[in-house]
């Protein structure tokens, strides 16, 4: 069996930003749902896609908030969009889908524990952990457990971590400490791009094994006096940034691999969904998905 675990959460942004707005019988904004729901069905129309569970953040904050102020928040999200994130989580679980709505930990974190588990499961062909987000490399492995970015419809494996980023999958969160991540607000480390910070921790592994003396280096990177200085100066907020950017993989999620087994909708809850999103034409597209499984 194959295991798909989905970033709602990226799949709601890209659905309010890549797909046309639609307001239901009330007035409310309702189409990123609409475009995320015929996605999710897009998705389950492939009978190779049998276990599949959805990761949201139901809020954008989380922990990691208290451990850093310029950890990512809610802030210039448009209004109309955070509106529909409980939505969502309604249609997710309408459709018969696994739904983690996250408020301490965050959607990746969930995914991150998901796959550990059903890695360790013998029927489990692969994992599929569905979104581009780079904090997810880290959980690669092999060609078991990969990456699935579904609107490239491209895969990311151990080996393609490795060439992307220069850097196994183990090597991230210390990468990205190092060279930051804009869209989770960690800064970085000043003069760490990413070709040096490939280059030291390629030699490395980790921040904690890169010498405090720049003699002691056995990379040859430029201004590797000024790199080494800067390092020292921060290297408790290396260690608090890499933090920030390690997934959790110890969330009580409560569910089981033979939870993930998609059944089809809830009918109860698909006739709710349908009435509060006004689209009639989401039971056709049902229909479409389960007769393509047969």
């Amino acid at each position: 069996m194959n295991v798909h675990l989905i970033d709602a959460t990226y799949e709601l942004f890209r659905a309010y930003f890549g797909g046309p707005p639609a307001k239901n019988a009330r007035g409310e904004e309702v189409g990123a749902v609409r475009t995320f729901a015929r996605s999710l069905l897009s998705l389950l129309r492939d009978p190779r896609v049998t276990h599949v569970a959805c990761a949201f953040d139901h809020v954008i904050e989380s922990f990691r908030n208290d451990l850093f102020e310029g950890y990512k928040t809610s802030e210039g999200v448009p209004e109309d969009l955070l509106a529909q994130f409980e939505l969502a989580e309604r249609a997710s679980r309408a459709l018969g889908v696994v739904t983690w709505p996250m408020i301490e930990f965050e959607a990746d974190d969930a995914m991150a524990t998901m796959a550990d588990l059903c890695a360790k499961d013998e029927r489990v062909e692969q994992v599929f952990l569905c979104s581009p987000d780079k904090d997810l490399a880290q959980c690669i492995v092999g060609e078991r457990v990969v990456g699935l970015d579904r609107m490239r419809q491209s895969t990311l494996t151990e080996a393609d971590v490795i060439q992307k980023f220069g850097v196994p999958p183990g090597s991230i969160p210390d990468y990205l400490a190092l060279v930051g991540d804009s869209a989770d607000g960690i800064p970085g480390i000043a003069g760490f791009g990413p070709k040096t910070a490939a280059l030291v921790l390629g030699a490395y592994e980790t921040l904690d094994h890169i010498p405090k003396e720049p003699t002691e280096w056995s990379v040859r990177v430029r201004g590797t006096e000024r790199l080494c200085a800067t390092l020292n100066e921060q290297r408790d907020a290396a260690r608090l940034y890499r933090t920030l950017a390690t997934l959790r993989r110890d969330v009580p999620l409560n569910t089981t691999l033979d939870d993930l087994e998609w059944h089809g909708a809830m009918p109860e809850l698909l006739d709710a969904l349908v009435t509060e999103l006004g689209d009639e034409g989401l039971r056709e597209r049902l229909a479409q998905t389960l007769a393509a499984r047969r």
